[in-house]
């Protein structure tokens, strides 16, 4: 299912991202050390099959919240049929990082990410008049630091 390659990448960098002008260049430099013979483009074309597939979402920083722009979570009560079109209305906006179905009365949540709080309203008020359905708005109170990265194979 994951190449040799592909489980180093996911193993690796999860976290710690290089931070220069041609990161993919610099993973294949570390990745070389460990014993690979891959190139820049063989790390592209690893992480982009990774997300064709499914396995990843993206490759990108995760800020503090709130540290750039403003953000909320929010969620929506869909009615059962409605559940695909709707989340399709929510992620086709930019602002929108991630959204996702839950058990629970309010069964679609996601989160927008804009430049300012009016940014954030208006997304929340354009995703209403485009669905039909009240958005509860979740602004953060207090932010809570949860590393996800953890050694997938050793």
């Amino acid at each position: 299912m994951f190449t040799a390659l592909e489980k180093q990448l996911l193993n690796d960098y999860q976290q710690g991202m290089p931070l220069v002008s041609e990161p993919y260049s610099e993973i294949a430099r570390e990745i070389n050390l460990k014993g690979f013979s891959v190139t820049e483009q063989e790390i592209i074309d690893s992480l982009s099959s990774l997300k064709e597939r499914g396995m990843i979402s993206r490759v990108g920083p995760v800020f503090k919240p709130n540290s750039i722009g403003v953000s909320t979570l929010a969620a929506i009560a869909v009615p059962a049929n409605r559940v695909d079109e709707v989340a399709n209305i929510v992620s086709a906006f930019s602002q929108v990082n991630h959204n996702y179905e839950r058990e629970h009365q309010f069964n679609l949540w996601f989160v927008v990410t804009a430049s300012s709080q009016n940014e954030v309203e208006q997304v929340l008020e354009a995703i209403e008049l485009q669905a039909g359905l009240s958005v509860m708005n979740l602004p953060m109170e207090q932010d809570y630091h949860i590393d996800l990265g953890f050694p997938l194979w050793c």
